[in-house]
């Protein structure tokens, strides 16, 4: 997996991303993250990158062609899937991060200042994302979470290639509970059953448990679920009833 992340500050990605899980995976050869600096490929002795919108207003928009140079430097002439991040753009979410992963390469731009050079978006960008319905300063802490997302999937990135699939948002549902040493802390309990070492049960209790964090947390998500089997609608009916009694 390579992602190339167009940014006005390299040093910033670099600094993340060279760090824990990423960057251990990164000096493993299984993944390369690079950030490329827009500056490099400016016209001026100053790289200047940005000007003033035309028509007024507040700010500077960052220029189409060193953004384009950067992109062609980067591409070779070839087809490569780019994504830019913006307040505008679609929700980013677990199966975009799985859409992504199955591209092997793609790149990310980064917008700065009050944004970019349409023309720019409208010849090399495939697609715009949002981390959510907010705005930053730039995009590249949104890059960097949408890299972190589909890199930590990559084959041997994490050291059990399962566990992504037990986390929030992989199903459609929130993650359960976790609880860890000692059993008891300052009056709180574990649930036993996670100490009974009974695996069945202790895979429903996680289940239940993240059907009714879903349900409780985020309604919207839940209405998009559906029980699967048997096993399920009995869970389900578990939580209702529970619901009715409190």
């Amino acid at each position: 997996m390579r992602i190339d992340i167009m940014t006005l500050f390299p040093s910033l990605i670099e600094g993340v991303m060279q760090e824990s899980i990423i960057g251990r995976a990164q000096a493993k050869g299984l993944i390369e993250i690079r950030a490329t600096n827009i500056r490099d490929y400016a016209l001026d002795k100053h790289h200047k990158a940005d000007d003033a919108p035309y028509g007024g207003g507040r700010g500077m928009v960052m220029l189409p062609e060193p953004l384009y140079l950067c992109h062609e430097a980067l591409t070779g002439g070839e087809h490569v899937h780019t994504v830019m991040m913006s307040a505008q753009g679609a929700p980013f979410n677990q199966a975009k991060a799985r859409e992504l992963l199955a591209r092997e390469r793609f790149i990310i731009v980064c917008g700065h200042y009050e944004g970019i050079d349409q023309r720019f978006i409208d010849t090399c960008v495939d697609e715009e994302i949002s981390i959510g319905d907010f705005v930053l300063t730039g995009g590249e802490i949104p890059a960097m979470a949408v890299a972190d997302a589909v890199c930590r999937m990559v084959p041997g990135v994490l050291p059990d290639e399962t566990a992504f699939q037990e986390e929030s948002h992989w199903n459609g549902l929130l993650e359960y509970p976790q609880y860890t040493h000692p059993a008891e802390w300052r009056g709180l309990e574990v649930p036993p059953v996670l100490l009974s070492g009974h695996h069945a049960n202790i895979a429903r209790w996680r289940h239940k448990m993240s059907l009714k964090r879903t349900r409780r947390d985020r309604p919207d998500l839940f209405a998009q679920w559906a029980p699967q089997d048997k096993q399920d609608k009995k869970i389900l009916a578990e939580i209702l009833a529970e619901e009715q009694e409190d």
